[in-house]
């Protein structure tokens, strides 16, 4: 049975999350008693949430009473997975288990956030994450479980995710209403504008967000579903960076750059805080407009240019042939700074109020080391999202996608030649591109909780022809606090 293996926690993470819980509880009631003795009008009155159309008024466990200045909420995500035996002939260290296997992993996380004024405000996100992915999420590139950690060497104590300063500049006195959420706590912003963030946030919170495929809380959970799997974008093995942001947004459009650090090694903890020889730039043009009928659809352009301590394949595998190592070893250099470049594109197309049709390609050069997210060099996907308004299920969620994934020919040398990567290494490889089918299905179940199932079909795991196909169903439940 999935999930049936799941550790206990420990006792310093226990404590830490309950009294969390409880101070949301604590806040969320006491702000729901104050409103009796507060202004119903002005800027200081707190704001509820107003009913559903389907009578349910919550959609988060506790009533959150919206006031201006301060945002306290937390989110806790479970995903449990199994798949069964799979053909495999032979394997490597890095290789998937052929053998049947389970694996639960879980998300915590504590939003919390003060706007000092009409234009400044600061955000601080805790997380503790734990769990385990399926084979310690080795041996697949577009890798079943967004929320694991790579790292299971990792201590399992809470940390600070995010910690940024938001900063807004005016470039105009036109107003429009903005989206209040635990990354932004402003109510209304101006239509022209800049934006400045600046601190530890992830990459992958700005950039390449896509409305149908971004959430593995309530949406898909593979890696290269949720995200551009080409986008080897600036991270530590926990999908956090050090930063600075800046977006212009305009009526129909937003342009947005952030200049990032990039881990001391692939996959690495450790940030290198030096930018003359370790750095990332990524730029995205937003646009939005009709295409099809009467529904806006939005197209994203996406750059980025990776400066680290990254091999290069073609000189590994050159290592190996003429006799300098046993094997290919992408780590076998000085240390020196090289360049990764690459390209995305991501839209979105709502067809209507309840379904609509998404989708991403990327591309990087592939010449050197995947150093930060997966090792993925090409890249598309092409899927469908839908919420449940058409059944009268307006907060059900439900998605079917396709997504297929490659590398470049010196990447693909490397590992038939017995290279491992921080990912991938089955100690040969017949090459076949990885392609992916996942659905899921999620389900409003009562105010904030929300359980769901999918289902993912990979192919080539690994780009290997000679394993595979790996089935693996999901549970997950997901509760909005």
């Amino acid at each position: 049975m999935i999930g049936m293996r799941a550790k206990r926690w420990g006792s310093r993470q226990t404590a830490f999350w309950l009294v969390a819980v409880v101070c949301v509880w604590l806040l969320c009631s006491a702000s729901a008693l104050a409103q009796d003795n507060v202004p119903t009008e002005g800027p200081g009155a707190p704001q509820s949430q107003p009913p559903t159309p389907d009578g349910d008024p919550l959609t988060t466990m506790f009533h959150h009473a919206e006031w201006d200045h301060w945002w306290l909420s937390g989110q806790a995500n479970f995903i449990s997975q199994y798949h069964p035996t799979f053909t495999s002939p032979y394997q490597g260290k890095n290789s998937l288990s052929p053998q049947a296997q389970d694996a639960s992993s879980r998300v915590l996380t504590l939003f919390t956030g003060w706007r000092a004024t009409s234009t400044t405000e600061f955000l601080c996100d805790v997380q503790e994450t734990g769990g385990h992915g399926l084979g310690e999420a080795l041996g697949v590139a577009g890798f079943f479980n967004l929320d694991v950690v790579r790292n299971p060497t990792l201590s399992k104590a809470p940390y600070i995710a995010r910690l940024m300063w938001h900063q807004i500049i005016p470039l105009g006195h036109k107003k429009v209403a903005a989206n209040r959420n635990p990354f932004n706590l402003f109510r209304e912003l101006p239509e022209h504008r800049m934006e400045l963030r600046f601190g530890k946030f992830s990459m992958a919170d700005f950039f390449d967000v896509n409305t149908f495929g971004s959430d593995t809380n309530l949406q898909f959970m593979n890696w290269t579903v949720d995200n551009n799997g080409a986008y080897d974008y600036a991270a530590d093995t926990r999908g956090f960076t050090f930063a600075a942001l800046l977006e212009y947004h305009a009526p129909h459009m937003v342009v947005r750059f952030a200049e990032g650090l990039m881990p001391k090694v692939a996959n690495g903890i450790n940030l290198d805080a030096d930018m003359s020889r370790a750095r990332a730039e990524n730029i995205e043009v937003e646009l939005d407009g009709r295409v099809l009928g009467e529904n806006p659809g939005i197209v994203r352009f996406l750059s980025y240019v990776n400066h680290a301590n990254m091999g290069i394949y073609g000189q590994a595998v050159d290592n190996f042939l003429t006799g300098r190592t046993p094997t290919p070893e992408i780590t076998n250099h000085p240390l020196w700074t090289t360049v990764k470049y690459g390209f995305g594109i991501n839209f979105e197309q709502p067809f209507n109020d309840w379904i609509g049709l998404f989708g991403r390609w990327g591309w990087n050069e592939g010449q050197h080391e995947s150093f930060a997210y997966t090792e993925v060099d090409q890249t598309w996907q092409l899927g469908v999202g839908a919420n449940g308004t058409r059944w009268r299920r307006r907060y059900d969620r439900a998605g079917l996608v396709f997504v297929s994934n490659g590398i470049s020919k010196d990447h693909q040398k490397y590992l038939a030649f017995g290279g491992y990567g921080f990912l991938l290494g089955d100690g040969k490889l017949n090459y076949g591109r990885e392609n992916i089918i996942e659905s899921y299905y999620t389900l409003h179940l009562w105010r904030g909780i929300f359980p769901a199932a999918g289902l993912q079909y990979l192919v080539n795991p690994g780009y290997n022809r000679d394993r595979g196909p790996v089935i693996v169903p999901t549970l997950r439940l997901n509760l909005e606090l």
